[in-house]
């Protein structure tokens, strides 16, 4: 065999043996990444969890995350993503917490308490019910409400009453406490330690699902304030005026519009009051108002309070898409 005959041999061997050893190994480039989150902001918002209730978000940093590991958040579906928050202020008065136990935490026809109504009485919380479990006695509670180490909310007791008399001083004699002689094993977001009533805001509200540590309690006349996290830095914080939402980088969907790199802000065209929000009326909404683009395409949806679409007339037609720079509504 010639010198030339074996130097090819060689080199097709040597070649061979390289295009195997690169088909076993994954290419760099084709190595999965997971997709940056959706960066959340929100300032003055009235956010519906329902048609009926509504909690006040003084202001919220977060991220929004994808429910499923290969998904995106899509506003059309509440179960496919969670709020997860850095920082929030989070105020529920405690009309919504009363309307909020009553039809969706002790909905249920078994539920061990029944006909709640929560008040404040200067820094103390006051709970009044029905002990359904045992033949509707009237209860009430009094108590204060701190954060808990686990970022909960803790309800401390200092009185308990029942059928109008006062029996924590009775049930400290005999050693019981209110979770031995009622059952709420299954019941979500609420359970009851020794005479405490402790709160679990992530399953407490109905989805979207939130998650995020409750570190301080505060009562502000009759709301509840909620505070997660630890304050940001001031110039960790994006400075927009007026009330509103934004999200910033990775993927969301809302209608048939799927957006990458997100830059979507969803803005009060009222700033006189809080920005009211529905994410279940969320297109009545748009419909309301209007949408520009800015010079760098990110997106500004201007849009009415939930409360006042109903009675709105048709919005005046402002041209829906512009790459002129936009100018909030006067």
């Amino acid at each position: 065999m010639d010198r030339i005959t074996c130097t090819v041999l060689l080199l097709v061997a040597v070649g061979c043996c390289t295009a195997s050893r690169w088909s076993l190994a994954k290419p760099p480039q084709e190595k999965r990444s997971t997709p940056p989150a959706v960066q959340v902001d929100m300032r003055n918002v009235m956010y519906h969890c329902t048609d009926q209730l509504a909690i006040h978000i003084r202001q919220l940093q977060g991220v929004v995350l994808p429910t499923k590991r290969a998904g995106l958040p899509v506003f059309d579906d509440v179960q496919s993503f969670t709020l997860a928050i850095h920082f929030a202020e989070i105020a529920i008065s405690t009309e919504a917490l009363s309307h909020l136990l009553n039809h969706y935490v002790f909905a249920a026809p078994d539920a061990p308490i029944k006909e709640v109504t929560v008040t404040t009485v200067d820094n103390s919380v006051k709970v009044q019910g029905k002990l359904h479990a045992k033949g509707d006695l009237p209860f009430e509670t009094e108590g204060t409400a701190v954060a808990t180490p686990e970022g909960h909310i803790r309800i401390h007791t200092r009185k308990v009453t029942v059928a109008q008399v006062s029996v924590k001083g009775l049930m400290d004699l005999l050693g019981l406490k209110s979770a031995q002689l009622i059952n709420t094993d299954k019941v979500r977001g609420v359970r009851l330690e020794g005479n405490d009533l402790i709160l679990d805001p992530a399953l407490l509200l109905p989805p979207p699902h939130i998650a995020g540590r409750v570190t301080d309690v505060q009562i502000a006349g009759e709301h509840i304030v909620q505070v997660f996290g630890n304050r940001p830095k001031a110039d960790a914080v994006h400075q927009r005026s007026g009330n509103y939402m934004a999200y910033r980088g990775g993927q969301l969907r809302f209608g048939n519009l799927t957006i990458s790199d997100a830059d979507v802000v969803l803005i009060d065209m009222d700033p006189q009051d809080p920005f009211d929000f529905s994410l279940a009326h969320y297109k009545e909404q748009l419909v309301a108002g209007y949408t520009q683009t800015t010079p760098d395409f990110g997106l500004r949806v201007f849009m009415r309070d939930f409360n006042k679409v109903q009675n709105s007339p048709p919005p005046p037609q402002r041209g829906t898409l512009s790459r002129q720079q936009v100018v909030p509504p006067r």
